[in-house]
């Protein structure tokens, strides 16, 4: 009996369309990092930041998280009139907090990069400059600055951050200046209280007691005067030594 004969029939390979690849990614975002939300604190007001003939330093905001030192002296540098560049980062994560400090040799000097720069395009993004007269001198230390506009911000929920505490306020008053939650050096946990600067003296009143009571996170704040700078390094010292 004869044996079967196995025909190879070819196929032709199935067709596949050629479809082009997506560009690289910028080399300026960071592979696996997401910035995390902040809120940039609104650009200084009030007497402090009014360009008096000895301000010779610039505030500037709405920075994204990859905006450093280097990428404001390519900007401003070209001058050649910038003294020191400082980009304020989270004092643990090290990640911007989305505004920074420019100081000039001169007023003139910063006057010029505010009038010049003020309303454009910064480079690599479709965000325009948000510049104004800084508040305070960066030769000038924080703890030099007048507690007076400050207040106590006390029982925060233990997931409360400083951005949440800045963003709560910022809504409401335009002269807040900063926020900043108490964190234990030792847990790295919030201590469950916290600081809010302002500019100008009058919010500071109505925030002690409009906010008092107010919910941020998940408890109602308590909001007061802030302690002298002296008398709070006093009391942590008591309470860690309690």
């Amino acid at each position: 009996m004869p044996q079967p004969r196995w025909v190879v029939i070819p196929y032709p390979p199935p067709h596949h369309p050629m479809v082009a690849a997506p560009p690289p990614p910028s080399l300026q975002f960071v592979k696996h990092f997401t910035p995390p939300s902040s809120v940039t604190p609104p650009p200084p007001t009030g007497s402090g930041g009014n360009g008096g003939e000895d301000n010779r330093t610039i505030w500037v905001g709405d920075l994204q998280y990859w905006m450093d030192e280097n990428y404001l002296h390519s900007c401003f540098g070209s001058s050649g009139e910038v003294v020191n560049i400082k980009v304020i980062r989270n004092r643990h994560s090290g990640v911007s907090e989305g505004y920074g400090f420019i100081e000039f040799y001169t007023h003139v000097s910063a006057e010029k990069a505010l009038q010049n720069f003020s309303g454009h395009v910064m480079p690599n993004t479709d965000r325009a400059f948000k510049l104004n007269w800084a508040s305070y001198s960066m030769g000038e230390k924080r703890s030099e600055i007048s507690s007076d506009h400050s207040i106590f911000v006390g029982d925060l929920a233990v997931d409360v951050t400083d951005a949440m505490l800045l963003e709560l306020f910022s809504n409401k008053y335009r002269s807040v200046k900063g926020a900043k939650v108490i964190i234990d050096a030792n847990t790295g946990r919030s201590r469950g209280y916290g600081f809010v600067r302002f500019g100008d003296d009058n919010d500071k009143i109505h925030a002690m007691t409009e906010m008092n009571g107010v919910y941020c996170s998940t408890r109602p704040i308590r909001v007061g005067p802030a302690t002298p700078r002296r008398s709070q390094e006093l009391m942590l010292k008591k309470h860690c030594m309690g």
